[in-house]
């Protein structure tokens, strides 16, 4: 089962998120081996479902497919740098994306703490890996037809590969840190700038 998401977080973009800076100007891809794909697995609340070689692959396919339909969904805005130059064809992403999303029928059920909310729950005797497959892809799908969609963006700061949900009206970076490196590297070009003129 995927656990339920807070509004603040969503499945699609810990998927995307996999792909990250590795702080030294290169990019880290997290699902290069099993070993990766059980710590995101668990990460994201599937800790029982097997890492395989083969739904590594396969989760490595919906990631690309992600990540292609976020750089066309953050448009005219830039394209994550990890992305600009080897995006999944349109047409080829939003295949993927609906051939996984179907693997796996769901339930939705309905739950009443003190409001009521709903989540959905694979069938019983749902095979694990097409589960965690058909949960991604969904995951994808409803970020982008949600209202989220219009905050969705790419991380600008130098070497930042990641997008985000934008949390308020000024944000144009993923995180903290992106900002001051940023800021970081807007004064360097200035310095360096006023280097050239003297």
């Amino acid at each position: 089962m995927i656990k339920p998401r807070s509004e603040d977080t969503s499945l699609a973009l810990d998927l995307a998120s996999t792909i990250r800076h590795d702080g030294n100007g290169g990019v880290l891809d997290e699902l290069t081996s099993t070993d990766g794909l059980a710590a995101f697995l668990s990460r994201v609340g599937m800790p029982d479902v097997p890492a395989t070689a083969g739904l590594l692959n396969r989760v490595v396919e919906v990631r690309a497919a992600t990540r292609a339909l976020f750089a066309r969904a953050v448009e005219p805005g830039p394209a994550s740098r990890a992305d600009a130059h080897r995006l999944m064809p349109l047409p080829d992403a939003v295949a993927t994306i609906n051939a996984y999303a179907a693997l796996a029928p769901v339930i939705p059920v309905l739950t009443w703490d003190t409001i009521p909310s709903s989540h959905l729950l694979p069938p019983f005797g749902a095979k694990p890996h097409e589960a965690t497959l058909a949960g991604l892809a969904r995951a994808t799908i409803d970020l982008l037809t949600g209202p989220r969609r219009a905050d969705l963006r790419a991380c600008t700061a130098p070497r930042c590969v990641r997008y985000f949900i934008k949390g308020h009206g000024r944000q144009e970076f993923c995180k903290p840190s992106c900002s001051n490196r940023a800021r970081a590297a807007r004064h360097y070009e200035r310095q360096l700038s006023a280097a050239r003129e003297d």
